[in-house]
């Protein structure tokens, strides 16, 4: 198991106190330069690793950074902590962008990163409970994140705890019927301490989500099966945070983020091919210089 990076860790808790200090459009700019580090530096470890899921990676990090940054009741020196709330990647493919989120709040060295998907690493492709620190549950086959994650409100709900547990989607993986056994579950149960986070971009390996299997109207689906919904942009990182925070009725939430597969690269925006096509130096080089503006 990896262990915490102590003056890493001490920065996040700096900047989770700014953030609360902060006024909007000072905690907007926080968590855009945060998610927009992560992209940086997720595509310079893809690009070493020669694999990954890069378009993926890029849709999600503001969700991720938002989370982990400004919402989380986590602490990366305490991982095991009982009371902690419990995030859950279902879409494990795109562990490359949790692995960053993870190491620039201190959950482990930043180096660490440079073993991505190396022999004897502990940074697989999709993320392992028993060796990254941050990590609830193993994930890769996609429709097992929520069910996971059910499992858990419950059992948060049987033995009083206060945690909150959240789980970002595929959307894609909607397409998996163990899912809405879940959200059937969840419902009847009426599982408040539950946030399913669906990562709406649109886009799935090979083809766009309505081409494969129509989910719309998802979030029609969703209240039908007793949630609250709420849809936002999912880049926008106020309306994420207000999402995540709002009060709570006596149901489980989604909430739809509505996102741009490879956003903040203008050759990967809304390109299937970017599923897991793996960027070029000069391609990581006119990344990196977009990503910097």
């Amino acid at each position: 198991m990896l262990v915490a990076d102590p003056r890493t860790a001490a920065a996040w808790r700096r900047f989770r106190q700014e953030f609360t200090d902060a006024g909007p459009e000072r905690r907007r700019e926080m968590l855009r330069e945060r998610a927009n580090q992560s992209r940086t530096t997720d595509l310079h470890m893809i690009g070493r690793a020669g694999l990954g899921h890069v378009g993926g990676d890029m849709s999600v990090l503001d969700i991720l950074t938002t989370l982990f940054f400004s919402v989380l009741r986590v602490d990366p020196e305490k991982p095991e902590w009982a009371d902690r709330d419990r995030f859950v990647l279902s879409k494990g493919h795109t562990a490359g962008a949790l692995y960053t989120t993870l190491a620039a709040a201190g959950f482990f060295a930043d180096a660490e990163l440079e073993t991505f998907a190396g022999p004897l690493s502990a940074l697989n492709g999709h993320p392992n409970r028993v060796k990254v620190p941050g990590v609830e549950t193993n994930t890769g086959p996609l429709g097992h994140g929520l069910p996971v994650s059910v499992g858990m409100a419950v059992a948060a709900k049987l033995s009083g705890s206060s945690r909150h547990v959240y789980v970002v989607l595929g959307d894609g993986e909607l397409q998996e019927g163990s899912n809405w056994e879940a959200a059937m579950t969840a419902g009847h149960r009426r599982l408040d301490n539950l946030t399913a986070i669906v990562d709406r971009n649109r886009l799935q390996q090979g083809a766009r989500t309505e081409e494969t299997n129509t989910l719309d109207p998802l979030d029609d689906k969703f209240r039908a099966f007793g949630w609250d919904v709420l849809e936002v942009d999912g880049h926008d990182h106020l309306s994420l945070y207000d999402a995540f925070t709002a009060p709570r009725g006596d149901r489980p939430t989604c909430v739809i983020a509505n996102t741009v597969k490879g956003r903040g690269v203008s050759f990967m925006e809304d390109r299937v091919e970017w599923h897991h096509k793996v960027p070029s130096t000069e391609q990581i080089v006119t990344a990196t210089a977009e990503l910097a503006r």
